[in-house]
């Protein structure tokens, strides 16, 4: 996972309204690098009272809450009540860009070192952890992308992150360091566009 410039000066917040016009200037070519959309959230924070008409809380699991949607990219803010956390799990092939624009996370990252998903057996191991903040974006590595994302008790509020996934997935494979087990799931909004999603 690369880290962002946590040393840069402030930059002026933009709404997420602006967030999403501009971010629909990157090519086709720019969502296929790591560092292009990654200078896009390191340069353009956004401002987090713009986001409410995005957030949707549970308080027994995060939520998932679509913005914008092209053929290039999707973009989604997730909200993590206090001491939530994601499963271990990748992203399908894709590049993904996160960042925090309420509270921080916690990403630990995990280098694979087999997979069959056939037989649903896999061999992960933890290798790094970083911290997601308003002034740090970072990038999923695309040679190591598997990870879990956690919103520790210690931490002590609620966080909200912004996914940016180029080209959009509805499927995602878990995995469980304990079990040695794999698995592919699907993937759901729990709102989209700021409506929530009637329960299936």
């Amino acid at each position: 996972m690369e880290v962002g410039n946590s040393t840069a000066t402030a930059v002026r917040k933009v709404s997420i309204q602006d967030f999403v016009g501009n971010l629909r200037n990157l090519t086709e070519h720019d969502f296929e690098t790591v560092e292009a959309p990654l200078a896009y959230l390191r340069g353009n924070p956004v401002d987090p009272d713009s986001l409410h008409p995005y957030l949707f809380w549970n308080q027994q699991h995060y939520t998932r809450n679509l913005i914008d949607k092209t053929e290039l990219y999707e973009l989604l803010a997730i909200c993590w009540d206090v001491g939530m956390g994601s499963s271990i799990h990748n992203h399908k092939d894709q590049h993904c860009w996160m960042a925090a624009p309420i509270g921080r996370l916690s990403v630990c990252n995990y280098r694979v070192i087999e997979e069959g998903l056939a037989d649903q057996r896999c061999n992960i191991v933890p290798t790094d952890v970083v911290e997601i903040t308003a002034a740090n974006p970072v990038a999923v590595d695309p040679l190591n992308p598997v990870h879990d994302v956690r919103n520790p008790r210690e931490f002590g509020e609620r966080a909200v992150s912004l996914y940016l996934y180029s080209r959009p997935f509805d499927s995602c494979v878990v995995y469980s360091v304990e079990q040695h087990t794999c698995g592919e799931i699907g993937l759901y909004y729990t709102s989209m566009y700021g409506k929530p999603v009637e329960p299936v």
